[in-house]
């Protein structure tokens, strides 16, 4: 049960960090010289963190990886799961308006698509029941 826990907190987690990583990368030059009033993040909590100190988004991405662990693991499995999906879908939508403004409609469809498969994959009592005809 607990290695179950464990690998089914890895999409919540991997969607994170490919969100946090393309929001870093992102990020106007002059926010990194310093000049706060640059930041560049759609989520307010994560934006008043990003200008109040230049590390303020690895101070609030730190706090948010650790919950989400905490969360997935100490939840009951349906609870977690529900929490752990909403992590995967609010990442991956978070890095989607970067990918499709910055880059390319597809480059979006493509992580979330990633994603996606990463969650089913890690949560392999996943069933779905499709009746023969539909």
């Amino acid at each position: 049960m607990k290695s179950y826990k464990l690998i089914s907190i890895l999409p919540a987690l991997c969607a994170s960090i490919i969100d946090i990583a393309i929001t870093v990368f992102h990020q106007p030059k002059a926010y990194w010289q310093g000049n706060l009033q640059f930041a560049n993040e759609g989520n307010p909590i994560g934006k008043i963190f990003m200008q109040n100190h230049v590390m303020g988004l690895f101070i609030i991405s730190a706090l948010w990886l650790v919950i989400i662990a905490l969360f997935g693991y100490y939840l009951p499995k349906f609870y977690a799961k529900v929490f752990l999906l909403f992590c995967v879908i609010a990442h991956s939508f978070g890095a989607s308006t970067w990918l499709s403004y910055q880059h390319s409609f597809w480059l979006a469809m493509l992580l979330i698509a990633f994603n996606s498969y990463v969650y089913i994959v890690c949560n392999k009592d996943f069933k779905l029941n499709v009746s023969k005809g539909n």
